[in-house]
């Protein structure tokens, strides 16, 4: 059953979660800073929009070390990717449907006020409401439209 659910293994994946709660938690305890990514977009467009949304304090004060986060964030998944030997796409699904996923997402996360990360990791650890509400959202979302997209043979 196991190999199904992982045929390349588990291993990898725990090794993920375990370094991603490692550093979340280093960055809540050692700064006081929680992890999400979704704020990195709206911090990094205010130093080119002149939108007055863009430029509360929270967003201009924390721009450089979400800067730096999200460069730490790349950084790790190429030293990943050339430790593996290889830089291959490891998905099937066709770039255009990655997009529109993408666009979604982003759009659900600035709609929730935090991504993924942001509320499952760092909101769920904190025993937020919102996150919980959030996760809960996400996670329903997701299957139902990968059950409709499997249905109509939209995924290879």
């Amino acid at each position: 059953m196991i190999e199904t659910l992982f045929p390349n293994g588990p291993w990898h994946y725990l090794a993920g979660g375990l370094l991603i709660g490692t550093a979340i938690g280093a960055l809540y305890l050692l700064a006081g800073l929680v992890g999400g990514l979704s704020t990195f977009f709206s911090a990094s467009l205010s130093w080119v929009s002149r939108l007055p949304a863009l430029h509360q304090a929270k967003l201009l004060e924390s721009r450089i070390w979400r800067l730096t986060y999200a460069a730490g964030l790349v950084l790790g998944g190429v030293l990943f990717a050339a430790s593996l030997g290889h830089f291959g796409a490891s998905t099937r699904v066709p770039p255009w449907l990655m997009l529109a996923g993408g666009l979604l997402i982003g759009f659900g996360a600035r709609l929730s006020d935090g991504c993924t990360a942001g509320h499952g990791i760092c909101g769920l650890a904190s025993l937020r409401w919102p996150s919980l509400v959030a996760v809960v959202t996400f996670l329903s979302t997701a299957i139902v439209v990968a059950q409709l997209a499997a249905h109509f043979g939209v995924l290879p």
